[in-house]
């Protein structure tokens, strides 16, 4: 029996699963999304089967609904979908990453035949659009599911065949904590990347010279700060008791770091670093968390005419798909440092390979 399934919104994470779902046999998938060239792009790639703008009439002809908009949207279409009669049973999932307001709406629906789990996966990028979508933008991610108390286990295990060909990893949470624990490892890192940028902007009114200086270490660090603005600052309001919590939290952690500064006390100051650099060495680096993840090798090149194009030249004859590459160190006629960042360990490996074969010297991530 077909199965039927209406995707509410077609932007980065709507369209990559539709993509995966798409993939399996007895789908009929229908895209609702307010922008018509969005819509158009999905017809024309064949990413959804039917589109529509007509949210209300279209969820009750379908089993499935997938809510692939922003927190604020998705808990306003949740009231939308209490005004609306349902004549036939529908699971209806989310991709919101806050809980908790998402499940107090829902449980504020009275409806009999909709079963509502809430879903999180828990992957991205920092491009936004239908025209990001990516078929592996899921693999081997986290994809958290708060099950709403109606919800059934043989709901569930439909649910995650259904979005099967993710190839994510699915974890059972509660709101709670789900809130607190993204908060802590994605929500708030995305304050603190966007607060450090800042910084050096002002810094730069002063030495304008800064910005040739943060490659490397810096855009590494910050390479979050590169997100949908729009996104986060929903995100950031949604979760904002959590934030608020966090955020004293660091400001209270910082003034003790100036303390130690302001008294010269080295000793502690050492045993603050070395236990952060144990706890993050000890950060499984094969998986995927909450922040995209890239697996990187390190390329020596030297200043000459075309180096760059030959490795990527390379890469792409062994059909290796690039995520991103940087320049991080070189100077005329000295060796430099390339860093290419590949979105799976076997990639990674294969690219090791295949530039070691050519002759370069390369250095995996550890």
């Amino acid at each position: 029996m077909t199965k039927k399934i209406l995707i509410v919104g077609l932007g980065l994470i709507g369209a990559s699963l539709a993509i995966n779902i798409k993939k399996q046999e007895d789908t009929y998938l229908i895209g609702y999304d307010t922008d018509e060239e969005t819509l158009e792009y999905a017809q024309v790639h064949q990413i959804v089967n039917e589109v529509t703008t007509k949210f209300t009439e279209k969820i009750t002809d379908v089993d499935y609904c997938l809510l692939a908009a922003p927190v604020s949207k998705t808990v306003d279409l949740i009231k939308q979908i209490q005004q609306i009669s349902f004549n036939r049973p529908i699971i209806i999932t989310d991709v919101s990453s806050v809980k908790q307001p998402i499940m107090d709406a829902v449980a504020r629906l009275d409806q009999p035949n909709v079963s509502f789990i809430g879903g999180h996966p828990m992957a991205g990028s920092h491009k936004k659009g239908i025209h990001a979508a990516k078929e592996h933008l899921f693999e081997n991610a986290l994809y958290i599911l708060t099950p709403d108390t109606n919800a059934t286990d043989e709901q569930m295990e439909a649910l995650k065949n259904l979005l099967a060909h993710t190839k994510s990893s699915f974890l059972q949470l509660n709101p709670t904590e789900h809130d607190e624990m993204t908060s802590v490892i994605s929500h708030f890192p995305h304050l603190i990347a966007s607060s450090l940028v800042q910084q050096a902007k002002k810094w730069q009114e002063k030495h304008d010279r800064i910005p040739h200086l943060a490659a490397g270490g810096f855009r590494d660090i910050t390479r979050i700060a590169s997100s949908n603005p729009a996104m986060w600052q929903d995100i950031f309001f949604q979760n904002k008791k959590i934030i608020h919590h966090l955020l004293t939290d660091w400001i209270n952690e910082m003034q003790d770091l100036q303390k130690l500064l302001t008294n010269d006390d080295r000793t502690t100051m050492y045993d603050y670093l070395k236990q952060a650099k144990e706890y993050r060495d000890g950060l499984d680096a094969r998986k995927r968390g909450a922040l995209p993840s890239f697996y990187d090798v390190y390329v020596d090149i030297f200043d000459q005419t075309g180096a760059l194009l030959k490795v990527v030249s390379i890469l792409a004859e062994g059909d290796i798909s690039i995520k991103n590459i940087e320049i991080l160190e070189i100077r005329e006629g000295i060796t430099g440092v390339l860093r290419v960042s590949l979105m799976t360990q076997k990639q990674q490996v294969n690219a090791h390979q295949l530039l070691t074969k050519h002759g370069y010297e390369t250095m995996l991530q550890e």
